[in-house]
C-alpha cells in the first residue's frame, strides 16, 4: 500500500508566467489516446517549463477508444444541464474544431438530425430540445415532418431536431498531429511502455514497468479501458469497475449511400447510455449503420470471438455486471441477439431509413466503450474525476471524451494548478 501523498496546499506557491526560477515541475500522464494525449497538451501549454511524461502500453497512440470510433463531433444535446459531460462537451467540440482548423485536419460541420418515429417519443424529443438550449447549443431547430424530409429525405419520422453544430472528423489525423506537437515541444511520448508499479515515496510519485522508469510529482490517469486498474496501481480500491460493451458497425454498400445525407440519430432512450443504431457519414466517405452494444470479453476485444481471460473474469465477478444484466434482461437479451442477426440489425435501422435493405449492408468495425459501472449495477453517467492530492484519475469518459478532450484536459490543468499553488496559462485564478 503506498504512502498518503502530503497535502498539495502546503507547497509553495508558483505562477508559471512570471517565475522561472523554480525548478520545473514534474508530470506523468498515463494513457496516450485523446484524453491523454489533450491533457498532455494542455499542461505543456500551460506549463512551458515542466517535464512531462506521457505512458503508453502500444507502439502507437490513439490505438483503441480513441480511433475505434465512429469520427463524430458531437455537441452536447443529451446530457444533463449543468453536469461535466454537458459543460464539456460544449466547450470541447469548439475547441476541437478549433484544433482541426489550425492544423489542417479533415472535419466537417454536416449536421445531426435527431429523430421521432412514433408519436410518443415526442415528449422525450422536446426534453433533448430543452437540454440543448440550457447546455448552449447554437441555433437548434424544431423540424415537423415536412421539414424533416426536406432534409433526409429517405429519413422518416413524425419530427426531429436539427443539431447545426455537429460534425465528423478523422480522429487519427488528430492523434497523429496532437502527437506530433507534445514530441516538438519536448514531451517525453514513451510509446509500448506500460505502467506496471506506481508508488508514492520520498515526496514523489515513483513510475515504472520492466525496462523504464520515471519520477513525477503529479500523475494523471487517462488510460481508458484499463484506468480502474491504474487507479488501483495508486492505491484506489476499485468500488466503480469499467465494463467493456462492444459495438459493432455495418456500412452501407457505396449504390446506397444517397440514402444518408447527415448524421440520423434516433430519440435514445433514457434509461440506457448508449444512442441506440444510427447513421454517420465518415470524413473520408462512406456511410456507417449502429452500433449495437453488447458485453466484450476483452477490454480490446473488437470481434466477436475476442477473449482475454484476465478481463473476462473481471468482468463476470462483477457484482455491478449481474445486477445491471438483472435490471435490464430484454434490453440485453435484444442487444445480444441483434449482434448476431443481420436481419434484426436492418430493422432496427429501417425504423429511421426504410428504403435500406439486409443486402445493403457491409460488415464494418467495431469499437469498444470503456463504461464504468458500481456495485449496485449502476451505470456512470456523467465524466468522472477522482481528485486526489498529486493525483487525478480519469475514471469514466467515454463518448463524447473525444470530441470533448481538450476541454477534459483544460479542467485537468485547473484541478493541478489548484492542488500545487501553480497559475496556470490560460486558466482563470
Amino acid at each position: 500500500m503506498r504512502a498518503t501523498p502530503p497535502n498539495s496546499s502546503a507547497q509553495s506557491s508558483l505562477d508559471s508566467n512570471t517565475d522561472q526560477s523554480v525548478t520545473p515541475r514534474r508530470f506523468s500522464v498515463i494513457g496516450g489516446g485523446l484524453v491523454g494525449l489533450a491533457t498532455a497538451y494542455r499542461l505543456r501549454e500551460s506549463f512551458p517549463d515542466a517535464a512531462i511524461v506521457l505512458w503508453e502500453k502500444e507502439s502507437s497512440t490513439g490505438a483503441h477508444q480513441s480511433t475505434h470510433n465512429s469520427g463524430v463531433l458531437h455537441a452536447g444535446l443529451y446530457y444533463k444541464p449543468g453536469s461535466l459531460k454537458a459543460k464539456m462537451a460544449v466547450e470541447g467540440i469548439r475547441q476541437m474544431v478549433s484544433f482541426c482548423q489550425e492544423n489542417n485536419v479533415p472535419h466537417e460541420i454536416c449536421g445531426k438530425l435527431v429523430v421521432a418515429t412514433n408519436h410518443s417519443q415526442i415528449d422525450r424529443l422536446k426534453t433533448l430540445l430543452d437540454r440543448g438550449q440550457k447546455n448552449g447549443l447554437r441555433d437548434l431547430r424544431w423540424l415537423d415532418e415536412k421539414q424533416l424530409k426536406d432534409r433526409e429525405p429517405h429519413a422518416v419520422g413524425v419530427a426531429a431536431v436539427e443539431v447545426p453544430e455537429e460534425g465528423i472528423v478523422d480522429y487519427a489525423a488528430v492523434v497523429m498531429r496532437m502527437t506530433q506537437a507534445l514530441k516538438s515541444r519536448g514531451v517525453d511520448v514513451r510509446l509500448g511502455s506500460p505502467v506496471e508499479s506506481i508508488a508514492w515515496a520520498h515526496n514523489q510519485w515513483q513510475i515504472a514497468n520492466s525496462t523504464s522508469q520515471a519520477e513525477s510529482d503529479f500523475i494523471i490517469n487517462c488510460a481508458g479501458l484499463h484506468c480502474d486498474r491504474i487507479a488501483q496501481l495508486a492505491g484506489e480500491k476499485r468500488t466503480t469497475r469499467i465494463v467493456p460493451f462492444r459495438g459493432e458497425y455495418y456500412q452501407l454498400r457505396k449504390q446506397r449511400e444517397h440514402l444518408v445525407k447527415h448524421l440520423i440519430y434516433p430519440v435514445p432512450d433514457p434509461t440506457y447510455p448508449f444512442l441506440g443504431v444510427h447513421f454517420t457519414r465518415l470524413i473520408h466517405g462512406g456511410v456507417e449503420a449502429g452500433p449495437n452494444a453488447v458485453l466484450a470479453l476483452a477490454r480490446e476485444g473488437y470481434r466477436k470471438g475476442s477473449f482475454r481471460i484476465a478481463d473476462a473474469w473481471d468482468a463476470i465477478t462483477f457484482s455491478g455486471l449481474w445486477r445491471f444484466a438483472l435490471k435490464h434482461k430484454k434490453m440485453c437479451w435484444d442487444e445480444l441477439v441483434r449482434s448476431h442477426s443481420k436481419r434484426l440489425f436492418c430493422r432496427s435501422l429501417q425504423e429511421l431509413v426504410p428504403e435500406v435493405q439486409i443486402e445493403d449492408l457491409e460488415p464494418g468495425g467495431a469499437g469498444v466503450r470503456a463504461q464504468a459501472m458500481g456495485t449496485d449495477g449502476s451505470l456512470v453517467q456523467d465524466f468522472e474525476l477522482l481528485e486526489r492530492p498529486n493525483a487525478v484519475h480519469v475514471i469514466n469518459a467515454p463518448s463524447p471524451g473525444a470530441t470533448a478532450s481538450l476541454a477534459i484536459g483544460k479542467h485537468i490543468v485547473g484541478i493541478v494548478g489548484k492542488q500545487m499553488g501553480m497559475q496556470p496559462r490560460g486558466v482563470a485564478k
